[in-house]
């Protein structure tokens, strides 16, 4: 017979322990697939934009009009991720509100401005430009990785320089409320159980209505959920991917994005090679354009550094910002609104510009098939990905390119 002390042990098992890198990594994959099945792969920057736009919009501010946050199906994700990693880290007793000294949280807002110039400039983000714009064959991803891989170098050259020149900048007093692991903290797991209730709640709502609209944004509710508890259990962070080769060395984020991105390469070429989820056949192609952008090649470049720099500085990329700000880290909480400030100003006024000085054969779509076939992309993905592997495991024994 099923006792209640098994369904205790279950979630001592879930939620106790960290769960591995690579773990978390799979089951994102996976539900990226079924994100595109549904709509689109996931991203994350669109949200910014659109809670940005709205923000302004209700300040009175002209041109920034947009779509209702509550049917915006990407903004609803971004909230809902910040909601189920919150959700988590009350179970495993990881909440906490984080205040950083002031340096840090100055670093946090700089950070995430970085990031909405970038992801505006270079149509994505570590999650929609990178992790979804790789596995999607799209030639800009390429070029955009690129970007983000030079920005996180010199933005982590940067920390170390202020480290050791200014070394108070980022020191003082920090302070910690509501912690986990304090006495009469049993609430927290009650807490994360009624934002669950709520979740499903709203999912039941919105997928019950008539019109396929609200339906797709149903379900990026509870799929925005499952992605928080996934990324908070497991602490999946691209943004380590990219640094720790440059500063410890060690290969373990790196292995875990490159397992991920494999998954959603099989899962992604499959949807566009036949066309998944089309009615007409004449509707084949926009399957197979989406996470495709204008962004080939110095665009995404440009974009990718400017990312890279912000998301080094502030600790999390687009995805890992809104994980972290729903742990409980202030800092975060300081990026997410630099980034959502930021976003929809550079789309109005910095993304036009770079748009006018920028030769069309600098920021066009590249759709990596139309090139080299379907059998000659995947084939060139999967050798930058067994590269990419190599190179982390061999930094991770040598120590070449690392910093300490």
């Amino acid at each position: 017979m099923f006792k209640e002390g098994h369904s205790r042990e279950l979630f001592d098992k879930l939620f106790r322990k960290g769960w591995p890198m690579w773990v978390g990594g799979m089951l994102l994959a996976f539900i990226n697939v079924l994100l595109f099945a549904i709509k689109y792969p996931w991203g994350a920057s669109a949200g910014y934009v659109n809670i940005g736009q709205n923000l302004f919009n209700s300040l009175g501010l002209e041109g920034f009009d947009a779509t209702a946050i509550s049917l915006h199906a990407v903004a609803m994700l971004n909230i809902f991720i910040i909601l189920g990693a919150f959700a988590s880290s009350l179970w495993s007793k990881e909440f906490g509100i984080r205040i950083p000294p002031v340096g840090e949280l100055i670093k946090g807002l700089l950070g995430g401005i970085l990031m909405g110039i970038g992801a505006t400039v270079g149509i994505g983000c570590t999650t929609g430009g990178f992790f979804s714009g790789v596995a999607a064959l799209s030639g800009g991803a390429l070029f955009l990785t690129i970007g983000l891989l030079i920005g996180t170098f010199v933005a982590l050259k940067y920390l170390l320089w202020e480290m050791e020149v200014f070394p108070k900048f980022s020191m003082g007093k920090a302070y910690s409320f509501l912690v986990g692991t304090g006495k009469n903290s049993g609430w927290q797991r009650w807490l994360g159980w009624i934002v669950v209730a709520f979740t499903l709640f709203l999912f039941s709502r919105y997928t019950n209505s008539g019109s396929i609209t609200t339906k797709v944004v149903g379900w990026h509710i509870f799929l925005g959920l499952i992605l928080g508890i996934i990324l908070q259990r497991s602490r999946f962070c691209i943004v380590r991917a990219f640094r720790e080769p440059f500063m410890t060395g060690e290969s373990e984020a790196p292995v875990a994005v490159i397992l991920s991105l494999l998954i959603a390469l099989i899962g992604f070429t499959i949807i566009k090679y036949f066309g998944i989820g089309n009615i007409a056949e004449i509707a084949t192609r926009a399957i197979e354009m989406k996470s495709v952008y204008a962004n080939f090649w110095l665009r995404g470049m440009i974009g990718g550094f400017v990312f890279g720099l912000g998301m080094t500085i502030a600790g999390g990329c687009a995805v890992g910002t809104l994980w972290r700000a729903g742990e409980g880290h202030v800092k975060l909480w300081m990026a997410v609104v630099g980034f959502v400030i930021m976003a929809p100003m550079s789309k109005k006024f910095i993304v036009p510009f770079v748009v006018r000085i920028l030769p069309e054969s600098l920021q066009r779509k590249m759709y990596l098939p139309d090139v080299l076939g379907y059998t000659g992309s995947v084939v060139l993905i999967l050798v930058i990905l067994f590269l990419w592997y190599l190179f982390a495991k061999w930094n991770e024994k040598t120590g070449k390119f690392s910093a300490l």
